[in-house]
């Protein structure tokens, strides 16, 4: 009756890994609540994501988990409200715009490592996920978050606990069943919406925020958006804006504490540097830009994206129904052997040269790809790169355990990352 919900519940990442190196590129999997196509093949990503994603939405499964929370937000919209939806929000993100963000990036983080002290451990993903949702409101919404973070943090951690447990069940829970866990979950989604309000009191229509912007814009059919729309999109910018690149940022810390090469390569690079790292800087930091790469490929903060057939299909030779659900994954085909030697390793040189052309283009896609690739790409990868090089100017960081995953819509980890954080001289 549960088909490989079991064997997918203990252990999502080992499953799909053996799956992909038993099947290969297309398998279909019976997870209880779905019958999914895997595809484990950069051709039959790009054919979903991109060069046929007409024929795809996001489905059932994805807005299952994630609608509850989000509403009707930029992750979860589909047809011509989310190509409205799109067009108000990229301005915020246009390179010329997120120029001016880079010295609070930098600031924010000099601001996180002053409570930091040499010799203690820390939990570094609770660092990290402090710190960007602090960058991404300030940024974004031009408000500083810090007296609701903690209420935030809580927040958002019961949300993806509850998308991860979720994801695992066979069955769905009711959200009107009185359980301590729904009851947990419900005042969560309260605390987003009260912290979704005060930023929209924030702003005023046309005053240039992305807030400003949504309160001044109308739908596809001509209507002012709600304010409930609004708060959906601010409160899904405020977790994707901030989730994935802590994600980024704590697993590629732990590599390079695991790394002595990689780290003393960093170290050389961020040493050069007159001072804190600047915009203006960017283009020299070329070892940190292929840390960062080489961090979210072996460990991508977005590990699966799924979409539902909105029409029949042909995959592999195979048909696709419409309303199946495609899987796609991240973690399989970023350490897979065909393009990457030593795909466990943690090599940030090997992007030293052609490797990015010689593969195919979706051997590696950590945002995603086509049109529904993350609107918030450069935002994320300018943050981590400063993120990264002002903590490499001051501090080394040792991990105390191995990493282990709990995977949600993201790659969480379990319990945190505890890492003890040292000086450098």
């Amino acid at each position: 009756m549960l088909g490989n919900g079991l064997a997918f519940g203990r252990d999502p990442l080992g499953f799909l890994t053996d799956v992909a190196d038993e099947y290969g590129p297309l398998a279909t999997v019976d997870v209880g609540q779905a019958e999914l196509y895997v595809a484990n093949d950069p051709a039959l990503v790009e054919h979903v994501l991109a060069s046929h994603n007409e024929r795809y939405v996001k489905g059932e499964l994805f807005q299952r988990s994630l609608r509850p929370t989000l509403g009707n937000g930029l992750l979860t919209s589909e047809g011509e409200f989310w190509r409205s939806q799109r067009h108000t929000i990229e301005p915020a993100f246009h390179p010329a715009v997120l120029a001016d963000a880079a010295d609070t990036m930098v600031a924010y983080t000099e601001r996180t490592l002053a409570d930091w002290t040499h010799g203690e451990t820390r939990d570094i993903h609770a660092d990290m996920m402090a710190l960007t949702v602090e960058i991404v409101a300030q940024v974004l919404f031009d408000v500083d978050i810090r007296e609701w973070r903690a209420d935030v943090g809580n927040a958002l951690e019961t949300v993806m606990d509850r998308v991860a447990t979720g994801m695992r069940r066979p069955f769905d829970m009711p959200l009107w069943l009185p359980t301590p866990g729904n009851r947990e979950f419900s005042r969560a989604v309260d605390t987003l919406d009260d912290v979704a309000d005060a930023i929209v009191a924030t702003s005023d229509p046309g005053d240039g925020s992305v807030v400003g912007r949504l309160l001044d814009t109308t739908d596809h059919e001509g209507r002012p958006l709600s304010r409930r729309q609004v708060r959906d999109e601010v409160v899904t910018l405020l977790l994707a804006g901030h989730e994935t690149t802590a994600l980024a940022l704590t697993y590629t810390l732990h590599a390079l504490g695991e790394t002595p090469p990689a780290e003393a390569a960093l170290h050389d690079e961020v040493d050069a540097l007159d001072g804190p790292p600047t915009l203006a800087d960017l283009p020299d930091l070329e070892v940190t830009e292929r840390t960062v790469t080489e961090g979210m490929r072996l460990y991508p903060p977005v590990w699966e994206l799924v979409r539902e057939a909105a029409e029949p299909d042909e995959l592999a030779g195979y048909q696709v129904p419409e309303g199946t659900t495609v899987a796609v994954h991240q973690w399989t085909l970023h350490r897979d052997d065909r393009f990457y030697d030593d795909p466990l390793a943690f090599r940030p040189e090997r992007w030293d040269g052609g490797l990015r052309a010689a593969n195919p283009a979706f051997a590696y896609f950590p945002f995603g790809g086509g049109p529904r690739c993350c609107v918030g790409e450069r935002f994320a990868l300018m943050e981590a790169r400063l993120a990264l090089a002002t903590i490499a100017r001051e501090w080394r960081l040792r991990p105390e355990d191995d990493l282990s995953f709990r995977p949600s819509i993201t790659l969480r980890p379990v319990d945190g990352v505890a890492m003890t954080v040292e000086r450098r001289d």
